[in-house]
């Protein structure tokens, strides 16, 4: 069975940090296959220069969209295009999105539930997302981007309930930010989850390149626990 894939996001508080291409200099030799940051806080040639770099590596790549409606999540999603991404993730659902990621060849991960702010809240009950992912499916997207530690609610029985009932990649995406919760994320099993702000607040030790690997090590090696210090 494969690991759950780890996406780092250069970003803080759900915006892309302006350092962002030298974190990603220091960082591209790391175990991590996924990279990816927000619409929100580089210009679109820095943006795809960034994106050209990581595909150089061999990364692949993801843009998230902190979207709330069609025209800002079609922007979005031109902008992905326009930086060769692979994943668009994140936006409200919406056919035209879809239909667009399709022509662009991106597999296309949007945001279940009721979305707000920024950083992102997510409302609604768990039964009105998974029929919400089925109906989706019915239309042809890749999987979801699930803001599970952003729930309003029992954070953790949604994100079990959402990935035993969805068949498609979910990827919890925000507030991934301590063992215990590496520990559900493993139990549980999604496709992928991102690491974004949790490594700027250092979370899971004192330097960037050496946070990837510790959560890449413990995702492989549980059994060994959580560093002490």
């Amino acid at each position: 069975m494969k690991t759950t894939r780890l996406i780092v996001m250069l970003t803080y508080q759900d915006r892309t940090v302006p350092n962002a291409a030298d974190l990603f200099a220091q960082c591209r030799n790391t175990p991590a296959e996924y990279w990816g940051f927000k619409e929100e806080g580089l210009s679109l040639p820095a943006m795809r220069e960034l994106f050209a770099q990581m595909k150089a590596c061999g990364k692949k790549t993801a843009l998230e969209v902190v979207a709330y409606t069609e025209e800002e999540g079609l922007r979005g999603a031109r902008m992905a295009a326009d930086c060769g991404c692979d994943l668009l993730m994140g936006t409200v659902y919406s056919d035209a999105i879809l239909n667009f990621c399709r022509t662009h060849g991106m597999q296309y991960m949007p945001f279940v539930g009721r979305v707000t702010g920024r950083p992102s809240v997510l409302e609604g009950t768990p039964d009105e997302m998974i029929r919400q992912a089925e109906d989706c499916l019915r239309k042809g997207v890749f999987g979801f981007d699930l803001l599970g530690y952003r729930y309003t609610g029992d954070k953790t029985d949604l994100i079990r309930r959402f990935v035993a009932a969805v068949d498609a990649p979910v990827c919890v995406a925000g507030s991934v930010d301590s063992y215990q919760r590496l520990d559900e994320i493993k139990s549980i099993g999604p496709w992928a989850f991102t690491i974004g702000s949790a490594f700027f607040q250092q979370k899971f030790g004192p330097d960037f390149a050496g946070q990837i690997e510790t959560v890449c090590r413990y995702l492989d090696h549980p059994e060994e626990g959580a560093p002490c210090c």
